[in-house]
């Protein structure tokens, strides 16, 4: 195997962390598409999720550059 066993757990987290974050960055549309919904521009859209995203990518890197205690 490429990674231990520890590897592979942590990989699944981050990958949950990953879809936590479009989980986060969806909705906030409108049912009628001449009414604008200002709820678009909220926190968690603009900056939360972005930032958990971006998190979980350099996890991610970090996880796969990472040696081996072996």
């Amino acid at each position: 195997m490429i990674f231990t066993k520890k590897k592979y757990q942590i990989l699944i987290l981050i990958l949950s962390f990953i879809i936590l974050g479009f989980v986060l960055m969806s909705g906030g549309s409108s049912s009628d598409p001449n009414v604008f919904n200002p709820e678009v521009f909220s926190f968690r859209r603009i900056t939360l999720a972005p930032l958990v995203i971006i998190g979980s990518y350099s996890a991610l890197i970090w996880l796969i550059l990472k040696k081996s205690a072996n």
